[in-house]
């Protein structure tokens, strides 16, 4: 059998843009994007991404250059996703809700030589450019209008892209990955000036996210997928190319807003889509909600989902999986596989087991919890803790520029060391407790900020809860609860009441010694509460004494 090797027929690189020929080919007739009163077939987008890519192509952006995008989730920035691979450049998603230094860092860094910004965005790029140091090439700008119509002004822009799509050429011969492993994507988890993680995918990682996400979830052929998770994070969950696998109609939104996407659910007969927790409780405190009219598919992930948020949404019609994953490994690599005899258990029960993260999906690798000093397995008991480390074919190539970040996580060992503290209990299911600089220490205990957030979610007056560690002259550390309360709640709790809630449903060590009521906490454009802002706040109230506390 020696005699076997690799030979160009059954070695051909592998690489998610070759979705794109397949689905226009099966689905070309079918809705592919649709946008407002815009709707674009399968066809139709296959040609508009040809033209797109050849027009960059005709740019002079060369294989391995880094070309940018900073748009919400509208049909360019879906077709992007292919065109910008496709010239064999890597694609450069951008937060739109960054600020102009970070963004400056980040195109500065990773060497981008073209941008495509959408019309809401223009006055942070030009102020990031303007910052850049002496000497630094400054990119090509293209600007993305919202109706194609022309813009009011083009000073600083070489053209639009409704414009790059007409003068493009359709019969353009995509370039493909000369070997798998080429870099693919640039998604940047860190913006800082001392050290900005840019993670770098390759063909062979985000073909493999994306087959597995379709899998894992059972997505069916032709779903009507709706992005409320910004194509931005994480090349959003690996979808942008997964929904083209299964020739979905993908419904495009500029910005999320609780009744718009009720509107487009029952408008558009929406099926699946994706979010952080966040998402899920805003969709649950919609004023005078009703229950779906037909079930519809939600992939949370990015924080663990608070069981009482899990139990409200189900409640209105929403079919709920949890998954966990990282930017580094780009999108959902374990998830909360669900087992049949679940169904059977009381909604409290369901709820409970579903905010585990689960176990490793099908094309992945392995995964494991353990002790961070001696790399051992953790006891399976659901207590001890331990970290969450990841082994497989979509971890990311690395950290670009950062040689010394990379060998910190990917160790000698095999595994992708994740930073997340966890338990494993003992079915084999993963539960994340708390980011590893999230864990409070209390006069000696380990404490998850996690399990204090997800009683606070059961309490009624309560909309969102995020519990950080404050300073404490005796403990060292104690909770801190930041609170934000429904509408129709403000004033008639009191943060006593709160802090005596927590009393009644977790020992003594876990309950808030002190409780924040704001008006709203903190956020990143994908979800999250901003728990660094909120250490801030509590380092700045100073060391909570015997007096102070609840």
């Amino acid at each position: 059998m020696d005699q076997f090797r690799p030979s160009p027929a059954n070695s051909s690189p592998l690489t998610p843009l070759s979705f794109l020929d397949r689905c226009a080919t099966v689905y070309g007739d079918c809705p592919s994007v649709v946008y407002g009163d815009t709707t674009y077939t399968w066809n139709e987008t296959r040609r508009r991404i040809l033209q797109v890519a050849s027009s960059i192509s005709n740019l002079g952006i060369k294989g391995n250059q880094v070309v940018s995008v900073v748009a919400p989730n509208v049909p360019a920035m879906y077709e992007l996703y292919f065109a910008i691979p496709m010239t064999g450049a890597i694609i450069n998603s951008i937060n739109t809700r960054l600020d102009a230094r970070t963004v400056s860092v980040i195109l500065s860094h990773s060497e981008s030589k073209l941008v495509f910004v959408d019309y809401q965005s223009v006055s942070i790029i030009l102020d990031a450019i303007a910052m850049f140091s002496p000497g630094i090439q400054k990119p090509m700008l293209v600007l993305i209008t919202d109706d194609g119509s022309a813009p009011q002004s083009m000073v600083g822009f070489r053209c639009t892209y409704e414009s790059m799509v007409e003068n493009g050429d359709p019969g353009f011969n995509w370039i493909r990955p000369v070997s798998e492993w080429d870099p693919m994507t640039l998604n940047y988890t860190s913006g800082t000036t001392s050290s900005p993680k840019g993670v770098v995918h390759s063909h062979r990682g985000m073909f493999l996210i994306a087959v597995d996400s379709i899998i894992e979830w059972s997505v069916p052929k032709q779903p009507v997928y709706l992005w409320t998770l910004p194509m931005f994070h994480a090349n959003g969950w690996s979808y942008t190319w997964g929904t083209a696998a299964v020739g979905a109609t993908n419904i495009c939104l500029r910005k999320f807003d609780g009744a718009v996407v009720y509107d487009a659910i029952n408008k558009h007969g929406v099926t699946h889509m994706c979010g952080a927790p966040v998402v899920l409780n805003m969709l649950s405190n919609v004023p005078n909600v009703k229950p779906l009219k037909k079930p519809v598919n939600i992939m949370t992930a990015g924080a663990p989902p608070p069981a009482a948020v899990l139990a409200r949404a189900e409640s209105l019609g929403f079919i709920i999986s949890h998954g966990y994953g990282l930017t580094e490994i780009g999108g959902l690599t374990v998830t909360c596989a669900w087992k049949q005899k679940w169904n059977r258990f009381p909604a409290t029960e369901r709820a409970r087991l579903k905010a585990r993260q689960g176990v490793r999906t099908v094309a992945f690798t392995d995964m494991d919890v353990v002790d961070p000093e001696s790399g051992l397995s953790v006891t399976r008991d659901g207590s001890t803790l331990g970290e969450v480390v990841l082994r497989g074919g979509c971890v990311m190539l690395g950290y670009f520029k950062d040689p010394v970040g990379t060998t910190k996580c990917m160790r000698e060992n095999g595994w992708f060391y994740t930073g997340d503290v966890a338990v494993m209990h003992p079915d084999g299911y993963l539960e994340i407790k708390d980011r590893s600089k999230d864990v409070i220490i209390s006069g000696g205990e380990n404490l998850s900020s996690v399990e204090v957030e997800s009683v606070l979610y059961t309490h009624p007056a309560v909309n969102e809860a995020a519990v950080v560690a404050r300073a404490d002259d005796h403990w060292g550390e104690t909770p801190c609860a930041f609170v934000s309360l429904k509408a129709e709640m403000v004033g008639k709790v009191t943060e006593r009441e709160v802090a005596e809630y927590c009393r009644g449903k977790l020992p003594g060590f876990m309950v808030p010694k002190t409780v924040v009521f704001k008006e709203e906490l903190p956020k990143t454009s994908t979800g999250k509460i901003q728990k660094f802002i909120l250490r801030e706040m509590a380092k700045a109230m100073g060391p909570s004494t015997r007096n102070s506390r609840l």
